[in-house]
């Protein structure tokens, strides 16, 4: 029997968040380097998953299949194509990174005290959530997504409402209040997409007799299962609102402001670089897997709940008066074109996307945690009281340009091929969509420089004065990060060769094909 490499990369972490919430409360340096270690092994399982990968193989690899509720036919099944190995990698490589930088966001603010925020609570909650993400772009089986789906709400519900930003203008009362009505809401707000999709998912069995991606699609394929367009339909909109409210797509994306706003710098990154991937990657797995009539029949809708994404995340964030919430109401735009590029149904487009996904997740978690050093140095998060730092802390007003260029997808950094590509292949087939989609890109222009030259440029005010640069340890953070920026920026085609197979295996199953280019005949 092969080794279950697909398990062990899920399991890893999960150990590991066991272990660090094990460790004695008096040692919580020991916590964090241990948590840190499961962090980089679960690296190293992942490059090798990636490894192993073989884009010209079939579809789904390295999968693994058990039975565990046999009475309801439910297994244990686990695979990865293209799509879902590139975030696998993506959520392993963010993860030791939000652990560095939160290595001091739940020590105790009082020296001594073994009771308030434990440290080792904080990183196991970080570690579980990784290892529900792991597994959640791996499982193949329906009702085995949908727990993951809805059990990782659990740790990033405490880690919002138990561990929230020490940056707060208002008492300790209200900052407590604040972080509290974020995490419940994100909670409600997911836990009633959840529950839609159960209603979808169970639908699912009854008509289809099986919760397997590849029973239901070898099914379908030798003719002898079939949905009903108007049971399709249902389905169909039951798992697209539970990803939708992920996302987060508009109208169902308030939660996010609110909960990113509130969280610590790190967690923020944790969920919207990381948890809300699982709702855009969910819509290609199996949105248009499994209801391909139904995708199309939506699509109209859908993307311009897309546009409107783009353009009222843009807006709102050149608006914003609070840092994180900026980069919050950007990371709405941002999903937007995600959005955007896997409904316009054209091989860019949905490449665009997976690309999307990636590169939004590294860029957001550039500039967010170089934020959240900057808001930890000055204790606040509003962008008046800021002015002047590149004079006193060249290194992170440089860091700080780049995330946020990068946010604006500026040509040689990575986000730019991914929003090229969502761009082209919306043009191809919705050009008035293409064209609206743009006025995002120059919004973005003007919420990142406006936030650089209020904060970085001009006087320095006396708060500021003092502030330090970057250490080693957050240079640890950064450094790599813009590193990968620049170099899927300028070579994206590793990641384009693994991404690409799985694109095509997804335009097949929607039956659709890239629009041919109108050519006049030469006269």
């Amino acid at each position: 029997m092969s080794f279950p490499l697909l398990t062990a990369t899920a399991a890893l972490p999960a150990i590991g968040a066991v272990a660090t919430a094990a460790v004695p409360a008096a040692r919580r340096t020991a916590a964090k380097w241990l948590a840190l270690a499961f962090s980089l092994a679960t690296l190293v399982l992942a490059g090798i998953a990636l490894a192993r990968f073989e884009p010209g193989g079939a579809r789904f690899q390295l999968t693994e299949s058990h039975a565990w509720i046999a009475d309801f036919g439910v297994r244990y099944e686990l695979g990865v194509d293209g799509i879902g190995v590139a975030l696998m990698a993506l959520t392993a490589l963010l993860i030791p990174f939000v652990i560095l930088a939160g290595w001091h966001d739940a020590d105790p603010l009082e020296t001594n005290s073994s009771r308030w925020r434990p440290t080792q609570g904080f990183f196991a909650l970080i570690l579980m959530v990784e290892a529900m993400v792991i597994l959640s772009f791996e499982a193949t089986d329906v009702f085995l997504f949908y727990i993951l789906f809805e059990a990782m709400l659990i740790p990033m519900y405490f880690l919002i409402g138990g561990f929230g930003d020490r940056a707060h203008t208002g008492s300790d009362e209200n900052a407590a209040a604040q972080r509290s009505y974020a995490a419940v809401k994100f909670l409600l707000y997911n836990l009633v997409g959840g529950l839609i999709m159960l209603a979808a998912v169970i639908g699912l069995y009854v008509v289809a007799g099986s919760f397997s991606l590849s029973e239901i699609a070898e099914a379908r394929a030798n003719g002898t299962f079939s949905m009903a367009t108007g049971t399709e339909r249902w389905l169909f909109l039951g798992f697209f609102f539970a990803f939708a409210v992920k996302a987060p797509l508009w109208p169902l994306h308030t939660w996010l402001p609110n909960a990113m706003g509130e969280a610590t710098a790190p967690v923020a990154v944790l969920i919207t670089a990381v948890v809300d991937k699982v709702g855009t990657f969910a819509m290609l797995r199996f949105c248009l897997q499994l209801f391909p009539e139904a995708s199309k029949w939506a699509t109209p809708v859908i993307l311009v709940l897309a546009l409107i994404s783009i353009v009222y995340g843009a807006l709102l964030a050149v608006g914003q008066r609070d840092i994180k919430r900026l980069i919050a109401y950007a990371s709405i735009s941002h999903f937007g074109f995600i959005i955007l590029g896997i409904f316009a149904m054209t091989s860019q487009g949905q490449s665009g996307a997976t690309l999307y996904m990636v590169n939004h997740g590294i860029s957001t978690a550039a500039l967010m945690l170089v934020a959240g050093f900057l808001i930890s140095r000055r204790g606040s998060r509003l962008i008046a009281d800021y002015g002047g730092v590149q004079k006193v802390a060249p290194v992170l007003a440089g860091t700080f340009l780049i995330g946020g260029l990068a946010t604006l997808s500026l040509p040689g950094l990575a986000p730019f091929v991914s929003e090229f590509l969502v761009l082209v292949g919306a043009f191809a087939a919705y050009p008035a969509a293409g064209i609206i989609a743009t006025t995002g890109i120059v919004l973005a222009a003007i919420y990142v420089l406006v936030l650089y030259q209020r904060t970085m440029t001009g006087p320095v005010k006396a708060e500021v004065q003092g502030m330090a640069d970057l250490k080693v340890r957050e240079l640890v953070v950064v450094v790599p990060l813009i590193a990968l920026l620049l170099f899927l920026g300028v070579y994206p085609k590793p990641l384009t060769d693994i991404v690409n197979p799985a694109v095509q295996h997804t335009m097949s199953d929607v039956q659709k094909k890239d629009p041919q280019p109108e050519v006049e005949a030469a006269k």
